[in-house]
């Protein structure tokens, strides 16, 4: 059986071919700058590469020309979509309307676009992105898979705000959180390799990357996250500039004379540890500028940790107790000095990594030490796969 996962943003659309029977993938790509002018980049299992500059005035191109890359031509691997059992969705904003995975309706598909205000970013696109798939494949049955389903768990003492109590009953005004597919991957995975049954640990899983957001989860279910009502919240991030106090925006924004698009903008796409360094927003140019003696790039990086390694403790004392931490993403499985500068001076709180191990990069590896009361693990994370299976047993029943 094989699957199609879409993965829709404002003007891209990335996508994965996988083959259930062994979660192979056969084919993957992006078709990019949607709305612009266009561009495809397709590579396949046996390594051939497709590059080509298409019209994209919308979705419904992009899409096309997805279909087109996955049958004709030298990228093609398979005859037609006829031999795609369904196709799943990722989106990033379910809200409390959307709380598991579910099977897509034109009525779905409605109230997702109508979400689009939580995430003005992503909900629009990814609801082109499902009419166009409809339109091209109407026979084909669609799911999609929310980024913020695995967090409909978290306690109402964990997700309200301060504001007054009409706030989030009118404007829905409450922590979200988010790469909730990216966490409950890892935390299954980690479950499974420890032997145990998730919902007998206590797991801080760090998903670290150009948006980063750490989650508790306990029994098996999201009990905090770091991100809140949007991806803005949370730790310092690569263009973001995660938890402030709500004064400085008001203040800063007066002292530019900035509005509330121009603040948002601010806050979203020049602050972050490119603001803090004024150098990148990629941590690896960030270390390298710190290892060179760069001031204010060590002040990013040791920003960063400082933020993470707050987060972990308040977890496990949300949690009363912590048996294990995960990294994951970009920076999270390919940055083992990032990961060693979280977890030094832990032992108070059980953790203890051996530093010889987790000189790597992007492995599924323990790094704690054997008698480190806990464990941590490096875990790359797999989105599409978990979309891929979740869809597969959605059609299934």
């Amino acid at each position: 059986m094989i699957i199609l996962v879409v993965n829709a943003g404002s003007s891209s659309l990335k996508y994965q071919l996988i083959n259930m029977e062994d979660e192979s993938v056969i084919a993957k790509g992006n078709c990019d700058r949607i709305g612009i002018d266009g561009h495809l980049s397709h590579k396949t299992a046996s390594g051939v590469k497709v590059e080509k500059d298409c019209d994209f005035p919308t979705h419904a191109e992009a899409f096309s020309c997805l279909v087109d890359a996955l049958t004709t031509g030298e990228g093609a691997v398979i005859s037609s979509m006829d031999e795609i059992s369904a196709v799943g969705h990722r989106v990033v904003q379910g809200a409390e309307v959307f709380t598991k995975t579910t099977l897509v309706t034109d009525e779905i598909i409605e109230k997702i676009d109508e979400l689009r205000e939580l995430a003005p970013v992503h909900n629009h696109g990814h609801a082109l992105a499902l009419w166009a798939c409809r339109k091209i494949l109407p026979n084909v049955p669609q799911v999609v898979v929310f980024d913020t389903a695995f967090h409909q768990t978290i306690p109402q003492k964990a997700f309200m705000y301060g504001f007054p109590y009409e706030d989030y009953e009118q404007f829905h005004v409450r922590k979200y959180g988010f790469h909730g597919t990216s966490h409950r991957f890892v935390t299954a995975k980690l479950a499974e390799i420890m032997g145990k049954d998730l919902k007998d640990l206590k797991v801080v899983s760090c998903h670290l990357g150009n948006g980063s957001s750490i989650t508790a989860v306990q029994d098996g279910k999201s009990v905090d996250t770091t991100m809140g009502f949007t991806p803005l919240d949370g730790v310092l991030m690569g263009t973001r500039c995660g938890a402030v106090d709500p004064s400085a925006v008001t203040y800063v924004a007066g002292k530019h004379g900035f509005g509330v698009s121009e603040m948002d903008t601010y806050m979203n796409k020049k602050s972050g540890m490119l603001g803090i360094s004024g150098k990148s927003s990629d941590f690896r140019d960030i270390t390298a500028a710190a290892e060179a003696g760069d001031k204010r790039a060590t002040l990013a990086k040791d920003m960063l940790v400082y933020d993470i390694k707050k987060d972990i403790g308040a977890y496990a004392a949300a949690m009363n107790g912590l048996d294990a931490v995960i990294f994951t993403g970009g920076i999270g499985e390919n940055a083992p000095n990032c990961r060693e500068e979280v977890c030094e001076n832990m032992e108070y709180l059980g953790i203890k990594i051996d530093k010889a191990a987790n000189d790597f990069k992007g492995e599924l590896k323990k790094i704690s030490t054997p008698d480190s009361k806990v464990e941590v693990w490096v875990i790359p994370t797999n989105e599409e796969l978990l979309i891929a299976r979740d869809t597969l047993a959605m059609i299934q029943k």
